[in-house]
């Protein structure tokens, strides 16, 4: 038996420009003007300066009835859950430096020397060694072996096959053990360990002989669990010595390397300067918010475009090769008009955003003490400005802000809240910061466990539990109490 329903769905369809304007406001301040840059390669109607916008609408005529004029409708921002449009893959990686910019700035350029690779670095060490053909091929194998951090991490063996399979390399596990040892006299000293004991071995052997490198040696090569625990005492008593002997050696063991291959200035890690899409600063008691001067750029729309079109209105040669130009000329202008509307849009939604999380952090703002950041969650701010909250969080994600305590990534000013003993909300950023001081102010050869700063936090106010204490340690990147002791 046949049946028939009827059912009501409601669906929200997003047009192009909607997705591009979402887009848009989650590049950060360097990337956004390499899109620009590529907007205005690709669209010759969109041009820079300080000229009056195209306003003119007249040469809509009935010549073009069946062109969709869909697409010059202005995007709203508001109320849309793009996160299923976009991926992250979107989103530019920068990490690094600031750089603050305003309009008067110089533009300035420096020369770069272009740099070699960690391991054509090593390469070009290996020139300096006096090696047959099958040993250079080996000892080139071996480097290209090692990885960022300096270290290969397979075994000799497994080299062996590897070699005979891949390069057609045949020898054995002597000889590649011979080609290794060669590798360990290369520089930066350690590299080409198989693991941090040796590492750290090579380090020591490179190190002019003294009495405190010789102990700090021993206990690397005989002792490495009980250095590695931190069981002082067993260490004491093994070898005989004072407390300032062990502490002198093992200070000369903190100061090796663990990432000899991390340490090499010349690899080909790119460091990029991270641009403050905004700044905020204290002016006579008060917060004063600009947005970086290179997220709002000077457009219009081409002059001699427009002229074309009113050219093509008034003539009377309506012929096909024209009208087919003109299309051409009008769906440029159209997509520039656009374009300038959705940095426009973009501008107003960073400003309204960021001005909405200076005032909700106004105390922390004026004062630059982190335990003032108040519990801030993204709806907060999206019914402060009447944005959806995955636009908010494509501004929180993706853009800094310079203060006069630093550069800021914006999302580091949200947080959870948690109740204090008064049942007052405190955010969870503030119990973080008070858990590190009490770390940094304790005694470091009596380090507290997990349980003891729980018990310190909620005489302080902030009834913790040790697995949150946990859990907190372990995003501010502070080891366990064990590995936190001193001599």
């Amino acid at each position: 038996m046949l049946k028939q329903f009827l059912n009501l769905k409601l669906s929200q369809k997003l047009s192009p420009q909607q997705i591009q304007l979402m887009k848009l406001i989650q590049l950060p301040t360097q990337a956004f003007e390499q899109r620009l840059l590529e907007e205005m390669n690709e669209n010759p109607a969109l041009e820079t300066g300080k000229e009056d916008d195209y306003e003119n609408d007249d040469f809509e005529n009935d010549e073009f009835e069946d062109y969709d004029e869909g697409d010059s409708e202005r995007i709203e921002a508001d109320d849309i859950n793009i996160d299923e449009y976009l991926s992250d893959d979107d989103s530019p990686d920068y990490k690094t430096q600031a750089n603050n910019y305003s309009d008067d700035d110089e533009e300035r350029e420096s020369p770069l020397a272009s740099p070699i690779s960690f391991h054509q670095d090593l390469i070009n060490q290996l020139n300096t060694f006096i090696l047959d053909d099958q040993e250079r091929e080996i000892a080139e194998f071996l480097v290209g072996s090692i990885d960022d951090m300096g270290y290969i991490r397979r075994s000799i063996p497994d080299i062996v096959d590897d070699m005979a399979f891949t390069q057609a390399i045949y020898t054995d596990e002597e000889m590649v053990e011979r080609m290794l040892h060669v590798i360990h006299e290369l520089e930066p000293s350690g590299v080409g360990a198989r693991d941090l004991q040796e590492c750290l071995l090579l380090q020591l052997k490179h190190k002019t002989p003294s009495e405190y490198i010789d102990l700090a040696t021993d206990i690397i090569e005989n002792q490495f669990d009980a250095f590695t625990k931190k069981h002082y005492d067993k260490l004491l008593q093994k070898y005989g010595v004072s407390n300032e002997q062990l502490k002198k050696a093992v200070h000369e063991i903190e100061r090796l390397n663990p990432k000899p291959g991390g340490a090499f200035t010349g690899n080909n890690k790119v460091t990029e300067n991270v641009v403050p899409d905004f700044a905020i600063r204290i002016v006579e008691g008060e917060l004063e918010l600009t947005l970086n001067g290179r997220n709002a750029p000077s457009l219009h729309v081409s002059k001699d475009y427009q002229e074309m079109m009113q050219t093509y209105k008034v003539s009377t040669d309506k012929s096909g090769p024209q009208k087919d130009a003109v299309q051409f000329i009008k769906q440029k202008l159209d997509s520039a008009k656009w374009f300038i509307d959705a940095i426009r849009q973009r501008q107003e939604t960073l400003f309204v955003t960021m001005n909405a999380i200076m005032h909700y952090q106004e105390e922390y703002f004026l004062e630059g003490d982190e335990t003032k950041l108040k519990p801030m969650i993204l709806k907060d701010i999206a019914d402060m400005v009447g944005l959806d909250i995955s636009t908010i969080s494509r501004v929180a994600n993706s853009k800094y802000v310079e203060t006069p305590y630093g550069t800021k990534l914006i999302k580091e000013f949200f947080s959870e809240a948690m109740k204090n003993d008064q049942g007052e909300d405190v955010s969870t950023l503030e119990i973080k910061k008070i858990l590190q001081n009490i770390i940094e102010e304790e005694d470091k050869k009596k380090p507290h466990p997990d349980d003891q700063l729980a018990e310190l936090l909620k005489e302080k106010g902030y009834p913790i539990a040790r697995r949150t204490i946990a859990k907190y340690r372990e995003q501010l990147d502070i080891p366990v109490a064990r590995m936190r002791k001193k001599i």
